[in-house]
C-alpha cells in the first residue's frame, strides 16, 4: 500500500518546503523507493500559467501540459522522476471542480460545503497520485505557511486523510524556523513553538521536525524544541544552510531524515545509494574554471522567474567540472544603451523565455552584438522568435519586420499566431503545452548535440515561425535544423557561420537533470568554456554517471556530446 508524508511550513514562508520534500525524494529513491510528489497550493487561480512572473517565479511545465508552481522542477531534478497534472492542485482547481459537480447535480441536492465537499475533492487528489503509478510513496508538500486562512481546507483534508488510510501509513512533517539573533548571540525556538501550537490547534500534530535555521544547531536546542513540541529528539532534524540546494539530501541524510521517515512508515530500512548524489556535490563544489554567463530577460529583478534556465546552466558546468556565474542583465536597460556595456566579457549568453513587448528590443539588440562578437549563444522560446525577428530586420531587411504578439498589424509578421490559436479567447491552459515531437535535420548542431534523429520536448508558447518567411530565412545562410515530424512547425534554428548559435521554439530547460545535463545547454557551456580560453575540462575530466535510466530523450552524460 502507498504511504503518504504530508509536509507543511510555519512562520515564514520560501522557508525551503519544497526542496526538503525533494530531498526526502532523493533519499528515498536512493532507498530503491519510488516516489511522487504533489504540491497543493492555496490560491484560487486555477494554475499559475496566467501569474506574472514577478508574482509567482517561474511557471513550470510538465509533460502531459500542465502549468504549475516552479517546486515541481526541484521534484523532477531531484527525483528524476517526471512529474504530471496531477502533481499539482490548487485551490482554484478544487473549487472549479466541486462547483462543476453541483451544476451537474452529482451532489443530489446536498448543500455542498467545504467539509466534506472541498475537503474530500482534496483527499481524492492525492488518492490520483497514487492510484496513477502506485509508488511507494507519495510526498505531499502544503503551500503557504500554517495559520493561513485560504490554507485551511487543505490541512482539514491531511487530517482526516490519516483516518482514511491508517495511522501507520501517514507522517507529518512540519518545516519550521529557528532564527539566529547575531545581536544576542542566541538561537531562539519560540517561533518553531508557536507555530507547532498552530498545527496543533487544527488537530495536527507533527512526527517529525525539520528546523531550518542560519546556524548549526546545538543538541540541547533539540532537546529544548522535543521537550515543547513533543517530538521525539531523533525527529528533530537541523536544515542548516548550504552552499547548493544540492546538498540538502546529503545533510538531510546525516542528520536521520528519511531512517525517521522510514520507521514511522513501517517501511524496510535499506542502505541508501548515495555514492553518485555525493560525486556530484563534490564536482559542483571542486571547479576547475568559472564561465561568466549572461541572461538577457525583462523578469530579471527576481531570479526565481527563470529558476529552470539557471539550474540547466549549473548541470552542464557541473559536468565539465566548472561552474557558473550568472550576469543578470534587463532587455529594457539595452534598448537604451550600448550591448558592449553589459555584455563585455562574458563567455556565453542566454536569451529566455517572455511574453509581451517589454524589452524586446533589447533582445534583438543583444542578438545583433551576439552575431557580430561570435559569443555563444543559446536562444529559448521567445529568444527563438527574436532571432527570427533580428534576422528579418537586418538581413532580410523586411520592411517592420516583427512578430504579431508585439505588433499585430505588421508588414511582415514573422511570427504569427497559428490557426488553431486564432479565436481563443481564454488565457489560462489554452497554449501549446507540454511534450511534442521534434525532427532532427541529420548533418547539423541540433543534431550532432543531441545524437538522435527525434526528440520529445515541452513547450509553452502561442506564436511560432511564420513560414511564409521560411525559404528566405534558409537563402540567407541560416537553418532549420528542427521541425515538427510533418515539418510544418519550426522547432530549432541555427547560424552555421557562428562558433555557437542556436535556439529552439521549446524550453529544453525543463528536461535538465543534475546528472544528466540538457544536450542544448551542455553544448553552449562547452563552447563558452572553449571561448573562456581554458577548454581542457572538458576533454580531460570525465563527467559522473547518471544515478538512475534518464527519462524521454534525455542521455546519460557519462559520455558528453563532443
Amino acid at each position: 500500500m502507498t504511504k503518504f508524508v504530508f509536509v507543511t511550513g510555519g512562520v515564514v514562508s520560501s522557508i525551503g518546503k519544497g526542496i526538503v520534500a525533494a530531498s526526502l525524494g532523493r533519499l528515498l529513491k536512493s532507498r530503491d523507493y519510488s516516489v511522487s510528489i504533489l504540491k497543493l497550493d492555496p490560491y484560487i487561480n486555477v494554475d499559475p500559467g496566467t501569474m506574472s512572473p514577478f508574482q509567482h517565479g517561474e511557471v513550470f511545465v510538465t509533460e502531459d501540459g500542465a502549468e504549475t508552481d516552479l517546486d515541481l522542477g526541484h521534484y523532477e531534478r531531484f527525483t528524476d522522476t517526471s512529474m504530471s497534472r496531477l502533481n499539482s492542485v490548487t485551490t482554484g482547481s478544487i473549487y472549479q471542480a466541486v462547483i462543476n459537480k453541483e451544476r451537474r447535480g452529482e451532489y443530489n441536492g446536498r448543500t455542498v460545503q467545504v467539509i466534506p465537499h472541498v475537503t474530500n475533492e482534496i483527499k481524492e487528489r492525492i488518492r490520483r497520485v497514487a492510484q496513477n503509478r502506485n509508488p511507494d510513496v507519495v510526498i505531499v508538500e502544503i503551500g503557504g505557511t500554517v495559520g493561513d486562512i485560504e490554507g485551511l481546507p487543505f490541512l482539514e483534508a491531511i487530517r482526516q486523510f490519516r483516518k482514511d488510510v491508517g495511522r501507520e501509513n501517514v507522517i507529518y512533517m512540519h518545516v519550521t524556523l529557528i532564527p539566529y539573533i547575531p545581536a544576542a548571540g542566541e538561537i531562539k525556538t519560540k517561533p518553531t513553538q508557536h507555530s507547532v501550537k498552530e498545527l496543533r490547534s487544527i488537530g495536527l500534530q507533527p512526527d517529525i521536525l525539520v528546523c531550518r535555521c542560519a546556524q548549526p544547531i546545538p543538541e540541547h536546542i533539540k532537546a529544548k524544541v522535543s521537550d515543547f513540541c513533543d517530538v521525539p529528539e531523533a525527529c528533530v532534524i537541523a536544515a542548516n544552510d548550504a552552499p547548493s540546494i544540492y546538498e540538502v539530501p546529503l545533510l538531510m541524510e546525516q542528520e536521520g531524515l528519511a531512517e525517521q521517515a522510514i520507521r514511522l512508515l513501517n517501511l524496510e530500512d535499506r542502505i541508501p545509494a548515495l555514492d553518485k548524489w555525493s560525486t556530484l556535490v563534490e564536482r559542483l563544489y571542486t571547479p576547475t574554471q568559472t564561465l561568466d554567463i549572461a541572461i538577457v530577460g525583462k523578469y530579471v529583478s527576481l531570479n526565481d522567474a527563470y529558476l529552470s534556465v539557471v539550474e540547466a546552466l549549473r548541470h552542464a558546468a557541473i559536468a565539465i567540472h566548472a561552474e557558473v556565474s550568472i550576469r543578470w542583465i534587463s532587455s529594457e536597460d539595452i534598448e537604451a544603451n550600448d550591448p558592449a556595456d553589459y555584455l563585455e566579457g562574458v563567455h556565453g549568453i542566454v536569451v529566455p523565455g517572455g511574453f509581451g513587448s517589454r524589452g524586446i528590443d533589447g533582445k534583438i539588440r543583444t542578438i545583433e552584438y551576439i552575431k557580430e562578437q561570435g559569443i555563444p549563444f543559446l536562444g529559448l522560446c521567445l529568444g527563438m522568435q527574436c532571432v527570427v525577428v533580428e534576422w528579418a530586420r537586418n538581413v532580410a531587411k523586411l520592411s517592420e519586420a516583427n512578430s504579431a504578439e508585439i505588433d499585430p498589424e505588421s508588414e511582415n509578421p514573422v511570427i504569427n499566431l497559428l490557426p488553431e490559436q486564432q479565436d481563443v479567447v481564454d488565457l489560462g491552459g489554452t497554449m501549446r503545452l507540454g511534450l511534442y515531437a521534434c525532427r532532427l535535420e541529420p548533418g547539423t548542431l541540433a543534431s550532432q548535440l543531441y545524437d538522435q534523429p527525434v526528440i520529445y520536448e515541452r513547450h509553452r508558447h502561442r506564436y511560432e515561425f511564420n513560414n511564409a518567411y521560411r525559404n528566405l530565412f534558409l537563402e540567407t545562410g541560416y537553418v532549420v535544423s528542427g521541425t515538427s515530424p510533418d515539418g510544418r512547425l519550426v522547432e530549432i534554428v541555427e547560424l552555421p557561420d557562428h562558433p555557437f548559435f542556436i535556439a529552439s521554439q521549446f524550453h529544453p530547460e525543463f528536461q535538465s537533470r543534475p546528472n544528466a545535463p540538457h544536450p542544448l545547454f551542455l553544448g553552449m557551456i562547452k563552447a563558452a568554456a572553449k571561448r573562456s580560453g581554458n577548454p581542457s575540462a572538458m576533454d580531460e575530466i570525465a563527467p559522473a554517471p547518471a544515478m538512475s535510466e534518464p527519462e524521454a530523450w534525455t542521455q546519460s552524460i557519462a559520455d558528453p556530446v563532443a
